[in-house]
C-alpha cells in the first residue's frame, strides 16, 4: 500500500471556506482525502505559496474538508490554517509524491516553481479538456487557463490518472499537437460511486403523483437543459394534465439565460417542472430511484457520474451518444442526439408510460450490471503508484 503521499486539498478548503456544495470533481477530491487520509500530509495552495501541514494538522484538516456543508467551516479552517499553515522544509519534500486530483494551482507559475524547488514528484488526475475542445460552453479566460493547466501537467507530471480512456484519449491528441509535450506514464481509472442513501423518514417527491424524469447536473448550456425545457413545454401544451413531471437537480451556473428564462418565465410548464437547486443526499435518491429514467442530453461530458449513479440503483437512462458514455455504460442506456428534440421527445413519452416498451427493455439490458466502486479506483490507483515508486527509485530527484 503506497504510503507519505502529499495530497493537494487546496481545492476542498477553498469551496468548504465559501460555503459551495460539491461538484463532480469535488466529490473526486472528497474521495481522495478519505481514502489517503492517516498515510499523507495536506497540501494547500494559497495565494501563490504552497505550503505542506504536519500530520496531525492533516488530520485535523481532512475532518473540515470531509464534513461537507457543516456550518462552521470557515471558522475551523481560520483557527487552523491562517496560524500555522506550515510543514517540513521543502528539501525534506525531495523525492515524494505529490497528487493532485483537482487541477488546482496548475495554472499558476507558483506551482511549477515549488515543483522545482520542492523536488516532489507530481501525479496529476486528468477530469476532463472541455475548455479546450468545447470553449463554447465556458466561461470566458476558462479556455486559456486550461490550456495552461494541461501544458503544466504535461510538463510537470510524472504520472497521470484519467477518469476514462476517452479523456486520456483527449489529452494524447492535445499533446501530439504541440511537440514539445509527451505523456506521462497513464492508468485509466473510473470513478466510483456509492448508492445514495435511504432516507430514514419520508421524502416527499413527485412520484406518488404521476410519471417524473429527473436532470441531474449544474443548469450550464453544455448540460442542454434548454432543449428539455422547450420540449416539456411543447409536452404540456398537447398532453396538459397528462404531461409526466421533469425534476431538475442542480444549481444554476453561466451562460444558461435562456433556460432560466423558461424557468422563471414560461407558463407551459409550471406545474410540471420542479428546480431543487440544493439537495441533500437522500433527497436525491430517493428522486433517482422513483424516476421513469435519468436525462442525460449534454453536448460533452469529461465522465458523466449522474449516469453511473442512475445506472446504480436500477434507474434506465436516456443519454447522448457520447463516446465516453458508451465506454462506462456500452449498450445499456438509449441514445439520442443532443441535437434530435422529436428523437428526446418521442423517448420521454414511451418512457412515462406505464407499459413503456424502450423502459422494459432497457431494465433488461440492465440485470447483472455492476457499477464502477472507489474501491476498484483505490486498488488500480495504490497498484500503479506503487510500481511507479519502483521506478523512480532508480531514476534521478529533480533537481531543486
Amino acid at each position: 500500500m503506497i504510503e507519505h503521499i502529499l495530497l493537494d486539498v487546496s481545492r476542498l478548503v477553498w469551496r468548504a471556506w465559501d460555503g459551495k456544495l460539491p461538484t463532480g470533481i469535488d466529490r473526486t477530491c472528497i474521495a481522495y482525502a478519505a481514502h489517503y487520509r492517516g498515510r499523507s500530509q495536506a497540501v494547500v495552495q494559497s495565494g501563490g505559496l504552497t505550503r505542506v501541514l504536519s500530520s496531525h494538522a492533516s488530520e485535523k484538516l481532512y475532518d473540515i474538508v470531509l464534513a461537507q456543508g457543516a456550518e462552521d467551516a470557515r471558522s475551523r479552517l481560520m483557527s487552523l490554517i491562517l496560524p500555522g499553515l506550515m510543514g517540513g522544509r521543502e528539501s525534506s519534500l525531495a523525492g515524494r509524491l505529490y497528487l493532485n486530483a483537482g487541477h488546482t494551482g496548475l495554472d499558476k507559475p507558483g506551482h511549477s516553481d515549488w515543483l522545482a524547488r520542492s523536488g516532489v514528484r507530481p501525479i496529476y488526475f486528468v477530469h476532463d479538456l472541455i475548455p479546450i475542445t468545447h470553449p463554447e460552453y465556458c466561461r470566458a479566460g476558462e479556455p486559456e487557463k486550461h490550456v495552461r493547466r494541461v501544458i503544466a501537467l504535461l510538463r510537470n507530471g510524472t504520472g497521470l490518472i484519467g477518469n476514462s480512456r476517452d479523456t486520456l484519449n483527449e489529452l494524447a491528441a492535445f499533446a501530439r499537437l504541440h511537440q514539445s509535450l509527451h505523456m506521462p506514464p497513464a492508468v485509466v481509472a473510473p470513478l466510483g460511486v456509492a448508492p445514495p442513501p435511504v432516507a430514514a423518514g419520508a421524502v416527499r417527491t413527485p412520484h406518488t403523483a404521476k410519471p417524473y424524469f429527473v436532470m441531474l447536473g449544474t443548469i450550464e448550456g453544455r448540460k442542454n437543459h434548454l432543449l428539455m425545457l422547450t420540449l416539456w413545454a411543447e409536452l404540456a401544451r398537447r398532453l396538459g394534465p397528462a404531461c409526466p413531471q421533469l425534476v431538475i437537480i442542480g444549481q444554476r451556473g453561466w451562460e444558461c439565460e435562456q433556460a432560466v428564462d423558461m424557468l422563471e418565465r414560461c407558463a407551459a410548464i409550471r406545474g410540471h417542472v420542479i428546480e431543487l437547486s440544493r439537495c441533500d443526499d437522500a433527497t436525491l435518491g430517493a428522486y433517482m430511484r422513483g424516476a421513469r429514467a435519468l436525462l442525460f442530453p449534454s453536448f460533452v461530458e469529461g465522465y458523466g457520474l449522474p449516469l453511473v449513479e442512475a445506472l446504480a440503483v436500477g434507474t434506465p437512462v436516456i443519454a447522448s451518444d457520447l463516446g465516453v458514455f458508451r465506454e462506462l455504460a456500452g449498450d445499456i442506456p438509449d441514445y439520442v442526439s443532443p441535437i434530435d428534440g422529436l428523437g428526446w421527445s418521442r423517448a420521454i413519452e414511451d418512457y412515462a408510460r406505464p407499459d413503456s416498451a424502450l423502459r422494459a427493455a432497457q431494465l433488461g439490458r440492465l440485470s447483472g450490471w455492476a457499477p464502477p466502486t472507489w474501491e476498484a479506483h483505490f486498488s488500480k490507483v495504490d497498484q500503479w503508484l506503487a510500481q511507479l515508486s519502483e521506478t523512480l527509485r532508480s531514476a534521478p530527484v529533480p533537481n531543486g
